[in-house]
């Protein structure tokens, strides 16, 4: 964008006096807006709605799961506890796509919670998996709810056959392997 344009001239050129205060409104409004950027490329490439459409739903999510003291990444390790397939840390951090420092941060979290356990991996004594606590489903069943009430706002203008649709569209995107 010209520089007229940021300052709070048309970028045409229009010689139509503007006040510093005017100028200051009309950047802050044009800062504020993002939606006059919604017909650009960049509005239209699917890797970028999707991360854009993850960033909006994720904040959601964790503003509403801060009554609960989780996070959606906290969350997301809770909920594959309680899974009742006994995930180990590395299974985590691979599934959530998670470097394992953070899957360690992440379990500390909910180990101080009373939420989980590390327990011995009977399968690699090496190895610890991650056990949901009584208090860990508890809270897991909790935290479920708000999730729900988190998609359910983030995904409100679509129809429920919508809804599966993108769910179905997803999964094949995530989940099933590249030709």
């Amino acid at each position: 964008m010209p520089l007229a344009g940021i300052i709070g001239e048309p970028a045409g050129g229009s010689t139509a006096p503007t006040t510093g205060t005017d100028a200051v409104d009309l950047t802050t409004d044009r800062l504020r807006d993002p939606d006059r950027l919604r017909d650009t490329d960049l509005a239209n490439e699917i890797e970028f709605m999707t991360a854009r459409a993850r960033s909006v739903g994720s904040g959601r999510a964790n503003t509403m799961l801060a009554e609960l003291d989780l996070r959606v990444r906290s969350y997301s390790v809770l909920s594959l506890a309680c899974s009742g397939q006994n995930p180990s840390q590395r299974e985590l951090a691979g599934f959530l796509s998670l470097d394992p420092s953070q899957i360690v941060a992440l379990v500390d979290h909910l180990e101080n919670l009373g939420a989980v356990t590390r327990e011995q991996d009977p399968r690699d004594r090496r190895s610890k998996v991650i056990v949901a606590t009584t208090a860990g489903l508890l809270l897991y069943r909790q935290a479920r709810a708000v999730i729900q009430a988190a998609e359910d706002r983030s995904l409100q203008g679509l129809s429920p056959a919508e809804r599966e649709q993108l769910r179905s569209l997803l999964r094949r995107i995530a989940f099933e392997p590249a030709p």
